[in-house]
């Protein structure tokens, strides 16, 4: 069926979203058909606010109303520890937890040579500059345990060296709840390296 110009338009921006094929992006088309005008102004207009009031922050690149962002901000937070992530989605997995209570660094993005993502196109500059003169004891990295995230974090730890700070890599295994017998030996052997003591 040939869609109406508009439609297809709609469909083709569907699209474009991450994991969303075609016929996904078909469903959420007619489900936006489907809905009352006044619902798809205020989804419009979220869509609109969402873009101009989301800025990057000028110290950890997070995503934020404000720059610097509240975590930057805050005096309760301890300025001598900053986890370093890849992207806003994993600082704010970090945060749902409340163990982690010091700063962040978003790299937005890691080292990808397939993508042709390379270390100038991350914020691994600007995690050096913070370096720099400041009282920063610990950086912690929590990249994936993707092929990515691995170079990413080997080519962090060797620029980080120098500085003489302490490099932590978070921890990878088992999710709680989990059976042994179905996990991948990917995870089991991470599982095994990251063990501590009882």
């Amino acid at each position: 069926m040939i869609y109406p110009k508009s439609i297809a338009a709609l469909i083709e921006h569907f699209q474009k979203f991450p994991s969303v094929g075609p016929k996904s992006a078909q469903r959420m088309a007619f489900y936006l058909l489907r809905m009352p005008m006044s619902e798809v102004q205020k989804f419009a207009q979220c869509i609109i606010d969402a873009k101009q009031n989301t800025h990057t922050c000028e110290i950890c690149f997070n995503l934020s109303s404000t720059s610097p962002c509240e975590i930057c901000q805050s005096p309760k937070r301890d300025r001598s520890t900053i986890c370093v992530v890849a992207e806003t989605k994993d600082l704010i997995a970090i945060e749902k937890t409340n163990e982690y209570k010091g700063l962040y660094h978003v790299l937005q993005g890691v080292i990808s040579p397939m993508d042709g993502i390379g270390a100038d196109d991350i914020r691994i500059k600007e995690l050096l500059n913070r370096l720099t003169n400041s009282e920063v004891k610990e950086i912690i990295i929590a990249l994936s345990p993707s092929v990515e995230g691995e170079a990413t974090s080997l080519y962090l730890s060797k620029l980080i060296k120098p500085f003489g700070i302490k490099i932590s890599r978070i921890a990878f295994g088992l999710p709680v709840g989990s059976d042994l017998e179905y996990a991948d030996e990917i995870t089991i052997a991470k599982a095994i390296e990251g063990r501590r003591e009882l």
